[in-house]
């Protein structure tokens, strides 16, 4: 009777996840979405409690109030900048934590037995590739870790190594417990080779496929203890973070093997078109690019990473209050692979209470840029980048990209010329249309609240 009432409370801690995961698609309902997931996991590991012949119940509530403590520490004082290196943490604690069950079990399992040892090896090698990827990732972001060119056949060699010592420990019939350790750290290293060569564009896809890859290790687990909770928990992580990958790749018209297997964005690539030295970026001042502002029907904003490295989420929602005073439609045009993170931007944009249905994503805000009087440009550069249709040299061709060079007026706000993730100059800060506005975010965009006020 309480084997099946707690497999009833797996069943509806699923069916929370489902409801939490489906909600979390939309701004909107995220934040509800989140509630209910979470309650889903607390039904879940309060459900756990009841298995029958459960020991140490006071060190496993130890270790529950530490991390409880640890990540709502994490949580509350992470800097939004820093969220896409907290993600990348998280998970990577979820690949170390099957491995490490890994690594406990293989004592205990019976040699002969290749269906749950195949599904063991498959929990170490999988979570420590996440677990150290994820690490790599998380150093990539946070800017202490420069990418670094791997030999592909080196990589694989090493992960070809791994698969072969698992599958001889298996087959042999004895417990080889150093051999265990070694593939350990074969697939440690595999995980270090993997992640160093992929450049910082392509973190977001990157992070996304690590992320399916510990919900593949959640459900190893799962098998590991026949545990329903854990097997349908980690095939939703997996295949919602493998749908997620393929989406982002999608989003920068390349495929997944291509990202991960070639160097995007690691070293300048040629110059494309509209980068001749006697091409000279036209500046605007703050005044003048308040009238422009003041006096347009439709502005659009274009957020990007620098938004978020100046804090500046808050002063562009000020401005937006102010233009909508004075009559001027304002919007935001959302790129999918914006920032460090899937939904960087409407994580961003929704702390400063910036409205859902003003954020327009790509596809349709690309239908009503050729009628907007002003796009804002702050801080994103190669997803507006019209190299990406314009230049077949230029290594981000055939991006998908927000055309905002269809627009009547472009204004760029950036520190300086510098180059995207791509390594490439922008050509849309050459065009006739654009005007760069040169400073922090955070103070141009507060300047420019004074200005409109007084108009």
């Amino acid at each position: 009777m309480i084997l099946q009432l707690i497999d009833i409370g797996y069943l509806v801690a699923v069916v929370l996840f489902i409801l939490g995961i489906k909600l979390m698609s939309h701004p909107e309902s995220a934040r509800k979405g989140n509630s209910i997931a979470l309650a889903g996991m607390i039904l879940a590991i309060v459900v756990s409690f009841f298995t029958p012949g459960l020991n140490n119940i006071a060190l496993i509530l130890t270790a529950i109030a530490l991390g409880t403590v640890g990540g709502l520490y994490s949580a509350k004082t992470v800097q939004m900048t820093a969220m896409p290196q907290l993600v990348s943490f998280f998970n990577g604690m979820g690949g170390a934590a099957a491995a490490l069950i890994g690594l406990v079990e293989y004592g205990d399992l019976p040699v002969d037995d290749i269906g749950k040892g195949s599904v063991l090896m498959a929990s170490l090698v999988i979570g420590s590739v996440s677990f150290s990827g994820s690490l790599v990732a998380m150093g990539k972001l946070q800017g202490v870790i420069k990418d670094i060119r791997v030999n592909k056949i080196l990589a694989f060699l090493v992960l070809g190594l791994a698969i072969a010592l698992a599958v001889y420990v298996l087959l042999s019939g004895q417990p080889k417990p150093l051999l265990v350790y070694g593939l350990v750290a074969l697939a440690l290293i595999y995980g270090l080779l993997f992640v160093y060569p992929i450049g910082g564009a392509d973190m977001p896809v990157v992070i996304s496929l690590l992320n399916s890859l510990t919900g593949v290790t959640a459900a190893t687990t799962g098998l590991l203890y026949d545990n329903k909770v854990m097997l349908m928990g980690g095939i939703l992580v997996g295949s919602a973070g493998l749908l997620l990958t393929l989406l982002m790749a999608k989003a920068m018209n390349r495929s997944v093997s291509n990202i991960l297997f070639t160097s995007f964005g690691t070293a300048a690539g040629p110059a494309g078109s509209g980068q001749d030295g006697d091409q000279v970026a036209k500046e605007i001042s703050a005044y003048d690019s308040a009238i422009l502002l003041a006096y347009a029907k439709r502005v659009v904003v274009v957020p990007g990473y620098g938004l978020a490295v100046a804090q500046a989420q808050h002063a562009v929602h000020d401005l937006e209050k102010i233009l909508e005073e004075k009559g001027v439609e304002v919007s935001y045009g959302i790129h999918p692979v914006a920032g460090r993170m899937p939904g960087h931007m409407n994580v961003l944009l929704a702390e400063s209470d910036v409205s859902y249905d003003k954020l327009i994503e790509m596809d349709d805000m690309n239908e009503q840029l050729p009628n907007t009087d002003v796009v804002m440009v702050i801080g994103a550069n190669d997803v507006v980048n019209p190299a990406a249709n314009d230049d077949p040299s230029s290594p981000i061709y055939g991006m998908p990209i927000l055309e905002v060079n269809r627009a009547a007026n472009v204004i760029v706000i950036k520190r300086s010329m510098s180059s995207g993730y791509a390594g490439i100059q922008n050509a849309l800060f050459f065009d006739p249309k654009t005007r760069m506005l040169f400073g922090d975010a955070k103070k141009v965009l507060n300047g420019l609240v004074s200005e409109v006020k007084n108009m």
